[in-house]
């Protein structure tokens, strides 16, 4: 009779089991990579990683395509992306760190550190075989180079082994391109400049700090400025679309100027140098979420957590229905961006070159990072019909 009883009641705990939150999850974005694989179809990316996870958990991570068109070796959940501008925010966040200690302040002008910035010039006016150029109104800060507001433009680096001190110093003969504080106008030099103010404030190479103040702490294992050649099973290759003869060929990372990703004599560069998986990069978003928290240990003040992921632009216009924080880019009116459409007032993160996404939304406590590696794509990378699709499919599985 115990036995017959028992028989009886295995369907019912299998029921259970079936209802658990994790398989529940797994059903309700079944959709995510499926609606995804068209694009790999389709030869628009070769393969991608998709990812959402709330504070403290990951609720969905799969992957589709390829991660070498040449081989065709598959595209694994755990692959290792180039994810260009996404290392912004955490630049940013070693700013902040020194900030919380007393070092500098976000105001603090950044020939304080780094004197090669004093008596800097604005062009005026500049055309091809003409420039005017007239003294900055006054100096560059912390603020605007954390913002995208302080004038400072690129730089075609042409030798690979500058090393961080070398390159900036480059950069501070430039004219920039407007008064400081008075424009918005994206500069990823910007961020190689708060880099180089990272080792003069904390006497150790920006890579050393990064390594030892963020990736070791979240246990980024993955994140590198200089992927090893054992993970090459494991990379990501990039990509650009033939369109006239429909197919992806591989590009090289133009932001390695000339050098291999493996080259560590190549500088670490804090405004798209960085490598990773999907599930490092969550790491790093939880902790924002958990106000500067990780497991316990308290990497970042609470308040300096605020001041990064608010509006720190004022009335200057970026991108639309997008102002600035302190490294994060944030949505201010979701609205005005299509791939947006599905995320709260407040959300703050960023995007890569190539494609990648990262954003956490601490309206729902949701972190969403989308790993693609195609170049070049027509419209905004932040806005591509591949992000688009990821973002509409996770949201019909939170329905």
């Amino acid at each position: 009779m115990r036995f017959l009883t028992i028989r009886c009641l295995l369907p019912i705990l299998a029921l259970g089991l079936l209802k658990t939150p994790s398989l529940r999850a797994q059903d309700r974005f079944a959709d995510v990579p499926r609606q995804v694989q068209p694009f790999v179809d389709r030869s628009e990316i070769s393969g991608a990683v998709m990812l959402l996870a709330d504070r403290d958990k990951i609720l969905h991570l799969s992957a589709v395509g390829t991660s070498d068109v040449a081989t065709g070796r598959k595209m694994r959940t755990d692959d290792i992306f180039w994810i260009a501008s996404m290392t912004k925010p955490m630049t940013g966040v070693c700013i902040g760190m020194l900030v919380d200690e007393g070092k500098l302040a976000f105001d603090d002008p950044v020939e304080k550190y780094l004197p090669e910035f004093q008596g800097q010039w604005v062009a005026q006016e500049a055309s091809a075989n003409h420039r005017v150029l007239v003294r900055a109104a006054r100096p560059i800060t912390l603020r605007d180079l954390l913002t995208h507001t302080s004038g400072l433009g690129e730089y075609a680096v042409t030798d690979p082994h500058w090393t961080l001190s070398e390159y900036v110093k480059v950069l501070a003969r430039e004219p920039l391109r407007f008064q400081p504080g008075t424009r918005w106008a994206y500069s990823t030099a910007g961020f190689d400049t708060l880099g180089r103010v990272v080792e003069a404030v904390s006497g150790m190479p920006f890579a050393t700090f990064v390594q030892q103040r963020l990736l070791d702490p979240l246990g980024m294992t993955q994140t590198t400025f200089w992927p090893a050649a054992d993970l090459a099973p494991r990379f990501a290759h990039q990509y650009v679309r033939n369109d006239q003869a429909g197919r992806l060929e591989e590009t090289p990372i133009h932001y390695m100027y000339g050098g291999a990703v493996t080259d560590r004599g190549r500088p670490a560069l804090g405004g798209a140098g960085l490598f990773s998986t999907a599930e490092d990069v969550t790491k790093f978003y939880q902790m924002m979420l958990h106000d500067g928290v990780w497991h316990g240990r308290r990497l970042l003040q609470s308040a300096t957590v605020a001041a990064m992921t608010h509006k720190q632009t004022g009335g200057i216009k970026a991108r639309p229905g997008m102002p600035w924080g302190y490294g994060f880019c944030v949505i201010e009116d979701p609205s005005q961006m299509e791939a947006n459409n599905h995320l709260s007032p407040g959300t703050f993160g960023h995007g890569g070159a190539f494609g990648t996404q990262s954003w956490a939304d601490p309206t729902t406590g949701l972190v969403y990072v989308f790993m693609i590696q195609r170049d070049k794509m027509k419209l905004n990378p932040d806005n591509s019909p591949m992000r688009r699709a990821y973002q509409d499919a996770i949201a019909a599985g939170l329905r």
